[in-house]
C-alpha cells in the first residue's frame, strides 16, 4: 500500500507542469548548467551608480515681476558666473530649482558674460517668464542652523562698499535680534530678524572685527555717579580711583560685534544692576549702623581682601576705602532675594555671568534744560541741598552720553530720567515683564 501511494504522488507531480518546471529549474541552478546572458548593447552596467556628467545642461523657468529680487548672489569662477549663495527665504530658496555652485550660462537665450553686477541688473529688470540655462553643481543643500545673536552695532547695507550685492543686504540696529541661517561664507553670513521677514546678507564676525580694528576707540570713560542721573553731586567718590577686578583684561577683549543668545521662558533675575552700596574702611558716623548702607572693616582687612580679589570694585576717597564685596552679593542671592547693585559701568563685565544673571538698567540723563529744572525742583523741595553749576550739569549730560557709547551693549534697558516718579514706574513695569514674558539671554548662561 505504501509503494502504491508513492507512485500516485509521482504521477501527480508529472501531471503538474508548473511543479515539474520548478524542479527542473532547481536542478539546473544547483548543477550550474546555465549560461550568463550578455549585457544589453550600449548600456554600461556601472552607469546607475555614477552622478550625472557635469556638462548636463538644465533649463530652469522662473516667473517674477520687474524689480523683484531672486535672492541669489554670484561670483566669477573660471570665467563663468556661478551662484555664490542663495538667500534663506528668498524666491529661489523657496522654489528649490537652483543651488549654490550652479553655473549660469544664459538668460532667456542670451549669454550672460562674466559680470556679476550686470547679471543681477538683468535679472532684477526681467519680468514674466525667465528661462535660465545652467550647468548644475549637484551640491547637497545645508539645513539652517538655529543660531540667534544680539547685534551690538548698526548696519546699513546701502552704505557698505564691501557687500557683494547691496539689495541682498539686511539692515539692522544695535540691540536687534537675528537668526543666523548660513555661515558658509567667511565674510558674509545670511540672517533674518527673529520677528520674521526674508533673510539677507550681514557682515560676519571676522569681517566686522577687521573693519573696526581700523576705527579709533572713543575716549576713555570717566566713571561718575550721583543723585540725578549720574550727576557728580552726591557720591563723588565714584569719580576717584575705582578699579574693577581684572578690568584691563576685559578691556582688551571688548570688541563686541554679535553676541549669541538663547530664548528662555519667564524668570526672575538674580541681580538688578543700577548703582549700589559699598563697603568702607572709615569709622561709622553716629547716624550709621553696621550692615545698613555700609559694612565697616579695618583698612588692613579690606586691603588684604582687595589683594585676594574679593571685591567687585573698590576705590579711595578722602583717605577712606570703599568697595563692593562679591561675597555680599552672593549672600543676598543665596537668600532668595534680588540684589540691587550700584556699581561702576565697568563692573557689569564681571557681573554679566550665569552666577549673577543681572538685569542691567541704564538711567540716562535727560537734556541739559530738563536736568537743570530737576535740580532746581530738588532744591526747592528740600530733597537736595547741592546747587549744581551749569558746568556740572553739562558734564553730567556728556558723561551719560559717553557711558551709553562705551557700555550700551551691556544694557538690558535704558530709561531717560526726566521725571523721577515716571522713571520708577517704568522700571517696575520692566521688572514685572521679566516674570511674564520670554527673555533673550547670553547663551553662556544656558549652556
Amino acid at each position: 500500500a505504501h509503494e502504491r501511494l508513492e507512485e500516485t504522488k509521482l504521477e501527480a507531480v508529472r501531471d503538474n507542469n508548473l511543479e515539474l518546471s520548478l524542479l527542473e529549474t532547481h536542478d539546473s541552478v544547483a548543477s550550474k548548467t546555465y549560461e550568463t546572458p550578455p549585457p544589453s548593447p550600449g548600456l554600461d552596467p556601472t552607469f546607475s551608480n555614477q552622478p550625472l556628467p557635469p556638462d548636463a545642461v538644465r533649463m530652469v523657468g522662473i516667473r517674477k515681476t520687474a524689480g523683484e529680487h531672486l535672492g541669489v548672489t554670484f561670483r566669477v569662477e573660471g570665467g563663468e558666473l556661478v551662484i555664490a549663495r542663495i538667500l534663506h527665504g528668498g524666491m529661489v530658496a523657496q522654489q528649490g530649482l537652483l543651488h549654490v555652485g550652479d553655473i549660469i550660462k544664459e538668460v532667456n537665450g542670451q549669454p550672460v558674460g562674466s559680470d556679476p553686477r550686470a547679471l543681477q541688473e538683468l535679472l532684477r529688470n526681467s519680468s514674466g517668464s525667465v528661462i535660465l540655462k545652467i550647468l548644475p553643481s549637484y551640491q547637497e543643500p545645508h539645513l539652517p542652523r538655529q543660531v540667534f545673536v544680539k547685534c551690538h552695532f548698526d548696519y546699513d547695507p546701502a552704505r557698505d562698499s564691501l557687500i557683494p550685492c547691496k539689495e541682498a543686504g539686511l539692515r539692522f540696529s544695535a540691540g536687534d535680534l537675528l537668526q543666523i541661517v548660513n555661515q558658509d561664507d567667511a565674510n558674509w553670513w545670511q540672517a533674518c530678524h527673529v520677528e520674521g521677514g526674508s533673510a539677507g546678507l550681514i557682515p560676519s564676525q571676522l569681517l566686522e572685527e577687521k573693519r573696526k580694528a581700523f576705527v579709533k576707540r572713543d575716549l576713555e570713560l570717566t566713571p561718575t555717579s550721583g543723585t540725578l542721573c549720574g550727576s557728580i553731586s552726591g557720591k563723588k567718590k565714584k569719580r576717584m580711583m575705582y578699579l574693577t577686578t581684572k578690568n584691563a583684561e576685559f578691556d582688551r577683549h571688548e570688541l563686541l560685534i554679535y553676541e549669541e543668545v538663547a530664548r528662555m521662558p519667564p524668570f526672575r533675575r538674580k541681580t538688578l544692576v543700577l548703582i549700589g552700596a559699598q563697603d568702607t574702611s572709615r569709622r561709622p558716623k553716629d547716624s550709621e549702623r553696621e550692615g545698613q548702607g555700609y559694612s565697616f572693616v579695618s583698612r588692613a582687612e579690606m586691603e588684604a581682601d582687595i589683594r585676594a580679589g574679593r571685591y567687585l570694585e573698590h576705590g579711595e576717597y578722602e583717605g577712606n576705602l570703599y568697595g563692593t564685596r562679591i561675597d555680599s552679593i552672593r549672600g543676598v542671592v543665596a537668600a532668595g532675594r534680588v540684589c540691587v547693585l550700584d556699581v561702576n559701568p565697568q563692573a557689569v563685565k564681571v557681573l554679566r555671568t550665569a552666577e549673577f544673571v543681572p538685569y542691567v538698567v541704564f538711567i540716562e540723563a535727560p537734556d541739559f534744560e530738563t536736568l537743570r529744572a530737576m535740580n532746581r525742583t530738588a532744591l526747592e523741595s528740600g530733597v537736595s541741598t547741592k546747587q549744581l553749576t551749569e558746568a556740572d550739569l553739562r558734564r553730567t549730560v556728556e558723561e551719560s552720553s559717553r557711558i551709553q557709547r562705551g557700555y550700551g551693549h551691556y544694557f538690558d534697558l535704558s530709561l531717560v530720567n526726566s521725571n523721577l516718579e515716571r522713571t520708577f514706574h517704568e522700571l517696575q513695569a520692566a521688572l514685572e515683564k521679566l516674570r511674564t514674558e520670554p527673555q533673550w539671554v547670553p547663551v553662556s548662561w544656558v549652556y
